[in-house]
């Protein structure tokens, strides 16, 4: 009987470990959001690489409804703490408000891989590496696509997502520096739609109409631009008023090809998730990464669209 006991207690433990070791497995791959087709096309990336990297890991894929839900973000990462995932890849909605969550993850010696956005300065010992688009530079190409068509002087509008967003601070502030530094441009706004393409339309209708002087437009990212292409188009603006969009979907491919937005500066988002996954798996092997990378971006007009240029980031 005792020895029946002691093989149940020994088969228990081997079924509990095996249960911890399955968890352990787990790469959790955390973005800003699941509805909108820039987070899938890093979901694509992701799943690319744990396939070809996975060495039996499992991932789970999740964000919150939208870019604004930053709690819910937070949940999911101290969620995943939590239940001991092996590591964590993260697209951190707020600069600050994660912060907490990732250190969490670092004092349980979870690594974490940050993409996209950054986390604010000071927290740097809490992740291994940051991926992402360089986006003072991106912010940089998409200024002078648009300089280059609408001359140095008159009124642009710059249409934002979400402020305080990493990736926000960078781009548009790249993209307004360098207008200020090359152009005699008026900036109107910015305008935050929350990651929001309804907002976005709203808002670039209101300013069409506020503004007929308006020479140019920027949508920083890919709902406010796909927001502004629309309201544009609504407007009967296409092609009068010149309009640089960000990130490069269908939607914004369109606009591309019929006139509606002069040029798009494209991330390479499926890149993204299959570098996020493929560092974090050289972490776990206890290999040397690069504390940065980037990502890259391309500015696609209607003259490269169709090239290997554009169709290496168009999604």
């Amino acid at each position: 009987m005792k020895k029946l006991t002691a093989a149940l207690l020994t088969s228990a433990f081997m079924v509990c470990a095996a249960s911890v070791g399955a968890q352990a497995a787990e790469i959790a791959v955390i973005v800003k959001t699941v509805n909108s087709t820039f987070w899938q096309n890093v979901q694509k990336g992701a799943d690319a690489a744990i396939k070809e990297v996975g060495d039996g890991n499992t991932m789970t894929f999740q964000g919150p409804a939208s870019e604004s839900a930053i709690a819910d973000q937070v949940n999911m990462v101290e969620n995943a703490v939590n239940r001991g995932v092996a590591g964590i890849v993260l697209a951190p909605s707020d600069p600050d408000a994660l912060i907490p969550a990732v250190k969490k993850a670092w004092e349980a010696r979870i690594p974490v891989i940050i993409v996209d956005s950054m986390l604010s300065k000071g927290s740097e010992q809490y992740y291994q590496s940051f991926l992402a688009t360089d986006n003072r530079k991106a912010g940089e190409l998409a200024a002078k696509a648009l300089i280059e068509k609408v001359g140095t002087e008159g009124k642009i509008a710059v249409m934002s997502y979400v402020a305080g967003a990493g990736s926000e601070i960078g781009r548009v502030g790249g993209f307004t520096d360098y207008i200020k530094a090359n152009s005699k441009l008026t900036i109107v706004g910015p305008y935050y739609s929350q990651s929001q393409m309804a907002t976005a339309l709203n808002q670039t209708t209101d300013v069409l109409a506020a503004n007929a002087d308006l020479k140019g437009m920027f949508g920083a990212n890919e709902p406010t631009a796909i927001g502004m292409g629309r309201a544009i188009k609504e407007s009967g603006k296409a092609g009068k008023v010149v309009a640089v969009g960000f990130d490069g979907n269908q939607d914004l491919q369109g606009f591309v090809k019929d006139g509606t937005l002069s040029a798009i500066a494209v991330q390479g988002s499926f890149q993204m998730g299959e570098l996020g996954v493929k560092t974090l798996s050289k972490v776990l092997k206890k290999e040397k990464v690069d504390k940065f990378v980037d990502t890259g971006v391309v500015v696609v007009t209607k003259d490269n669209i169709d090239k290997p240029e554009a169709k290496n980031v168009l999604y």
